[in-house]
């Protein structure tokens, strides 16, 4: 058997702690941690005793990593968005492979800078597009490659984010804030831009798209909102985004009915009522979702002429009760009725009976997005040793169109929903 790829984390936040570090744990033969930053030394104090990292090989600041002869065969940089480029460029002049969280950048100029830096390195370089990877999107695929609904005419998808979702993340979290971070519409939909152009397999020509903030914002604030959740607020009982609901008591998501990972894990690594309540008391995901400078959207709706004149349109919704994904595909001899809920696929065929797939029947592991994480893991790692079967499928270069279609369609929405040409992609 070959030897484990050796890696370098770079962010040791739920992504990087939970998901990429995790795995190597489960499956050590395939990927080994070596080198760990973070700014928090805590963090990286644990990173070291869970993966058993040697001192010399941990690290505060990712530039003093980065700065070391090379420690291992690739670093996944985990880091915050805008700080992407800023690890990621020095990695790769470097020699390391990449595994880069998405997006790439929040820019396209940074987005273009790493896409240079990898091609004058010659390393790979995943982006971190899980949805490519799970059985349910790649049954997808396999259906239309085989033509089961002729040429796509038009795609309907529905990114429903959940009201849990957009309060943990996109009010009260990392991503709340576009000049902190990204759009939403980059930050949460490069995924669908991603799976959406690659079902179609077509190229994207315009975009328009409109949207906003409409219901997180002090003016909707009700009557007898405080600033912190835990601080008397006279709104409490009848408010769903309430941080106690959310943290601790609520069924899908809270602390008591066993929910010790996401979202509790993001506030604090010691899963116990008490340090959730300390963080609530002092830490950002305490406060109301009325009284943050939370700045991006809580809906937008996305349409994409694609270069032969057939249509994609997403709708992008944090006021939905539960979270998962939905598309309808239209072709010229059938359509296609799917959605990550149910985990079904749905294929009709003109002047046929239906078809149902119980995606739920074609794989054993939907762990971390529908499986997603798991396999995109095992083929970065075959990627890097170049053995087994390898589908590169979210290389940097496949990703940036998903890239550069959620930029435009920001500047749409920013202009009114004005058709946007896409941006000069450097492919």
């Amino acid at each position: 058997m070959s030897k484990p790829v050796t890696a370098a984390i770079i962010g040791l936040g739920n992504r990087g702690r939970d998901v990429y570090a995790n795995y190597a744990l489960e499956f050590p033969d395939d990927i080994k941690i070596v080198a760990a930053a973070d700014i928090s030394p805590q963090r990286v104090a644990e990173a070291a005793e869970a993966f058993g990292i040697a001192p010399e090989n941990c690290f505060t600041d990712p530039a003093e990593l980065l700065a070391r002869e090379k420690l291992a065969d690739a670093v996944f940089i985990c880091t915050p968005d805008q700080l992407h480029a800023v690890y990621a460029i020095p990695a790769l002049k470097k020699g390391y492979h990449l595994l880069l969280e998405k997006p790439i950048a929040p820019n396209p100029e940074d987005c273009e800078a790493i896409l240079k830096a990898a091609r004058e390195s010659g390393r790979h370089v995943a982006v971190c597009h899980v949805l490519r990877y799970t059985v349910f999107y790649r049954e997808i695929k396999r259906l239309l490659d085989e033509g089961c609904v002729g040429e796509i005419v038009a795609v309907d998808a529905i990114e429903n984010v959940g009201y849990y979702h957009q309060a943990h993340s996109f009010v009260r979290g990392n991503w709340r804030n576009a000049e902190q971070s990204s759009p939403m519409i980059l930050q949460k939909c490069c995924h669908d831009f991603d799976v959406l152009l690659w079902l179609a397999g077509k190229k994207p020509k315009a975009v328009s798209s409109f949207g906003g903030l409409y219901l997180f914002r002090r003016d909707k604030a009700p009557e007898g909102a405080a600033k912190r959740c835990l601080d008397g607020c006279e709104a409490r009982e009848a408010c769903p985004f309430d941080a106690e609901k959310i943290y601790i008591t609520d069924t899908l998501t809270g602390l008591r009915h066993s929910k010790i990972d996401w979202p509790c894990s993001v506030l604090t690594p010691v899963r116990t009522e008490e340090a959730v309540y300390e963080a609530l008391r002092e830490g950002p995901y305490g406060r109301c979702v009325y009284h943050c400078d939370n700045n991006v959207v809580d809906h937008q709706v996305v349409n994409i002429e694609l270069e032969d004149g057939a249509t994609v349109s997403l709708t992008l919704s944090g006021l939905t009760s539960t979270q998962y994904r939905a598309m309808k595909i239209m072709g010229t001899r059938g359509d296609i009725d799917a959605d990550t809920q149910s985990n079904t696929i749905k294929v009709t065929e003109f002047g046929k009976e239906a078809r149902i797939i119980d995606v739920n029947t074609l794989s054993e592991d939907f762990s971390g997005h529908g499986g997603g994480d798991n396999q995109m893991m095992r083929e970065f790692a075959s990627l890097i040793r170049q053995s087994g079967e390898v589908s590169a499928a979210s290389s940097i270069e496949r990703s940036m169109e998903s890239h550069f279609t959620a930029f435009a369609a920001e500047k749409s929405r920013l202009v009114g929903g004005a058709r946007v040409e896409l941006y000069s992609n450097p492919m």
